[in-house]
């Protein structure tokens, strides 16, 4: 296995740093919603390989590749340093200019739309991205972080169609494709890769047996509720209610729609599995991968959403976090 890892000054000399020879600890990490991917790593300063003017600063990019594939492409934001001759270096890819905060107003439009938009308000470099189709009737977001925009653009369109979707950076352009799209030629589990892993299962987090949806009339001054429960999973799990409210342009026909179709995906145990296994640079955040671990009778590709990469030396290792539906 080959590490390259690059630094691209942006300022002052413009010149291009290959510090792969004294990079240690490298981990990179992406999240398949909600966060930008990372890439964090410590170089040695004074090494004989480091040149008298080289210079590293905020804002710079950083590349890295395996084995000559591209997997990283992001700007320095932290630069941690002291008297010893360690310097820990964190990256994020462009993700992170989406916790920028803004106001929209968006109306009659996808999510995809919502994404491009935005992408060209803040110049972002736009890659890959599918028509998500599904217009969303209204979103007016008022000082809101815009990947948290997006993501609920993205969020509406999986409760109102079923299909989900995952944006993400490829080497410096963002990208959104359906989780479907993706599944690698890999197994991991028993024999295959794995050496650990933990299940859990929970109605901690976004499990719901009482579902009200709420809608403000204008013309009758009240509030009208449309509510679906399930008396069963109530008796087994106490009342666990999602209350959200719903655009006041839908009609009655289209909130119990939406009703049934969140009492479908939230009225049942969130499932999660953690893997611990040797580094497959293919595995990032969003793919699905088939696990097979015969203990639990589990043979089935699951979605990752979260991915951590760590490389030491010649170790390569991972540790996923993936749902399981």
């Amino acid at each position: 296995m080959t590490l390259d890892v690059k630094i691209l000054n942006r300022q002052g000399t413009g010149n291009e740093w290959d510090v792969s020879e004294i990079v240690e600890g490298l981990s990179w990490k992406t999240s398949r919603i909600g966060k930008a991917g990372s890439v964090s790593f410590t170089m040695v300063k004074g090494s004989p390989f480091e040149s008298s003017d080289f210079t590293y600063n905020n804002g710079d990019i950083v590349r890295i590749r395996v084995d000559k594939t591209n997997i990283f492409h992001g700007y320095i934001f932290s630069i941690d340093e002291g008297r010893d001759e360690a310097v820990t270096i964190t990256a994020y890819d462009q993700i992170r200019y989406l916790m920028n905060t803004d106001t929209y107003v968006f109306k009659g439009v996808t999510a995809t739309e919502i994404l491009q938009r935005i992408a060209k308000d803040f110049n972002l470099k736009l890659g890959s991205v599918v028509d998500t189709g599904y217009k969303i009737l209204t979103m007016s977001e008022d000082g809101q972080k815009m990947l948290d925009i997006v993501c609920k653009g993205i969020t509406i369109t999986y409760a109102n169609t079923g299909r989900d979707y995952c944006l993400y950076d490829d080497f410096g352009s963002l990208c959104l494709r359906g989780i479907n799209d993706v599944e690698l030629d890999l197994i991991v589990g028993d024999g295959s890769l794995m050496y650990d892993y933990e299940i859990k299962r929970s109605i901690d987090s976004d499990s719901y047996n009482q579902i009200k949806l709420y809608k403000d009339n204008k013309k009758t001054g009240k509030r009208e509720i449309y509510m679906a429960k399930d008396s069963a999973n109530i008796k087994r799990w106490g009342v666990l209610q999602l209350y959200e409210s719903v655009d006041e342009d839908m009609n009655k026909a289209q909130i119990n729609a939406l009703l049934s179709k969140l009492a479908t995906l939230k009225n049942r145990e969130t499932k999660s599995l953690k893997v611990n296994a040797l580094g497959d640079i293919r595995v990032r955040a969003g793919m699905r991968v088939r696990i097979v671990i015969s203990e639990y009778g589990v043979d089935q590709a699951l979605l990752v959403d979260e991915c951590s990469h760590d490389f030491d030396g010649a170790a390569h290792t991972m540790s996923l976090d993936l749902r399981v539906v």
